[in-house]
């Protein structure tokens, strides 16, 4: 047992943690937890871990604060080619047909768990290169980091974090400055982010596609099935749903149809 969390003060703050976000800390991962909780300890300059429990509690702004510090931003650009491919190949060919053929225009994707913002811009960087003139495009990037979201919304990646990003994106879209590369307004208006937690209702309705790559995975199955039934209300009635590539909803009791096309898996809905 730890000097600095006690099982019982472990307990404490897990449940705080899951009840407010559904992320779910195992014993596994206690030492994550430990050392996040000892940082803000630091920071915000209290002595122990019992004032701590007091004060986050009591303070909503610090909630946010932990619930930021708790959640792991792992992103690029590009993350997992054979989603991007999917993506270009098999449904943004299928939302054009199903669109057309109903005289609508209007393509929506919600990029849920963003991050740093690298999703929304491939997303919206995808979408001005295969999407036709004719349609308008609207993506909603949200995540629980509120660093993550300020950092997305000002768009700015240094040049470490634009590996993988192909030499013509770069060119068309972005704009080369002192240490890395800021994304240029012509994307930027496209993408509208957003501080949001998933165990809430979004208030999205009528989405086109979901990105939500990598996140159910810090979810148990309970709140994991919040958030796919909420997916499901929020997604139009032909629409498509990306999740890690670790990640399945194999076992769950959910009306999404399983796709396998000739590059990678994803779910769909068809009401």
């Amino acid at each position: 047992m730890s000097e600095f969390l006690s099982d019982a003060d472990f307990e404490r703050f897990r449940t705080l943690i899951y009840d407010e976000s559904g992320i779910h800390f195992s014993e596994s991962n206690r030492t994550i937890l430990e050392s996040r909780l000892k940082e803000r300890l630091r920071v915000a300059k209290i002595g122990t871990i019992g004032e701590y429990y007091t004060f986050v509690r009591s303070d909503t702004e610090e909630l946010k604060v932990l619930l930021d510090a708790v959640t792991t931003n792992l992103t690029r650009f590009f993350r997992n080619a054979a989603h991007w491919e999917t993506f270009e190949k098999f449904v943004l060919p299928d939302l054009i047909a199903h669109k057309r053929a109903r005289g609508d225009r209007r393509i929506k994707i919600w990029s849920a768990g963003c991050s740093t913002g690298e999703e929304p811009y491939t997303i919206a960087m995808e979408l001005l290169e295969l999407l036709p003139r004719e349609f308008e495009i609207q993506v909603v990037a949200s995540d629980l980091s509120l660093k993550s979201v300020l950092t997305g919304q000002q768009g700015f990646y240094g040049d470490n974090r634009v590996t993988g990003v192909p030499e013509k994106f770069l060119t068309r879209y972005f704009d080369r400055q002192e240490g890395g590369y800021q994304i240029k307004d012509s994307v930027k208006k496209l993408v509208t982010f957003d501080y949001h937690n998933l165990k809430h209702d979004s208030r999205q309705r009528n989405l086109d596609v979901i990105f939500c790559r990598n996140v159910l995975i810090y979810f148990d199955e309970v709140a994991q099935k919040v958030v796919v039934d909420r997916f499901w209300e929020a997604m139009a009635p032909h629409s498509f749903l990306f999740i890690g590539h670790s990640e399945s909803l194999f076992g769950m009791n959910t009306q999404f149809k399983f796709i396998k096309t000739d590059y990678a898996t994803l779910y769909g809905k068809e009401v």
